[in-house]
């Protein structure tokens, strides 16, 4: 009785963002978990609809950030997917891009001819995401997307083709949802802003 009344009140405090906040009084909510998880859903059945299920694509990725939202959006796409993670560095334990871009961890798995989808929690600068998608066309899949929880239009440098985006955010530090700062906030089921930090993680 005690592990299941403890696991009500997880559930309970995951779905309470006013709680959340207490606990964390330095972010501030600028997405909620109840808008977050309404626009995943959407995301996922507007994929769904658009991949066949006799092809549907592979979910490639990218860590750490993308692991949550990755999780929620593939159990919102009634087709059988596949998923995959890369793992690339641009900036180090530092806030801002340092425009020299690591793969750190490649894909497992081959996707010559395959339908590709690359799964992104933030997009703002483009250098990471752009040398990825460079890096993921010289192993001709079949077709090759993107799609982006969020978005900031303000700090874009490169042109990176999005075919699925969740929100456009303001240039603020956000955490939360697997974004995290210093390795903290990524359990956090809201998108929120870290007052008192300048700069982006992507």
């Amino acid at each position: 009785m005690a592990i299941e009344t403890a696991v009500i009140t997880c559930h309970r405090e995951q779905m309470d963002d006013a709680l959340w906040q207490a606990r964390f009084p330095e972010v501030q909510v600028l997405i909620d978990s109840a808008t977050l998880q309404a626009r995943v859903r959407e995301l996922g059945e507007q994929i769904a609809r658009d991949y066949e299920s006799a092809n549907p694509p592979l979910l490639v990725g990218v860590l750490k950030g993308s692991l949550v939202f990755l999780a929620d959006l593939m159990r919102c796409m009634p087709i059988p997917v596949s998923y995959d993670f890369v793992a690339i560095s641009s900036y180090g334990a530092e806030t801002r891009s340092s425009g020299v871009v690591r793969l750190l961890k490649d894909l497992d798995t081959s996707i010559a001819g395959r339908h590709v989808l690359v799964v992104e929690d933030i997009l703002d600068t483009g250098l990471t995401l752009s040398y990825l998608l460079e890096l993921l066309r010289t192993r001709n899949p079949a077709s090759l997307k993107v799609c982006t929880l969020l978005r900031k239009p303000a700090r874009q440098k490169v042109a990176v083709p999005v075919d699925y985006c969740g929100f456009d955010i303001p240039d603020q530090f956000v955490v939360g949802y697997g974004l995290d700062y210093a390795e903290r906030y990524r359990n956090l089921p809201f998108i929120g802003v870290l007052t008192g930090i300048e700069g982006d993680i992507k």
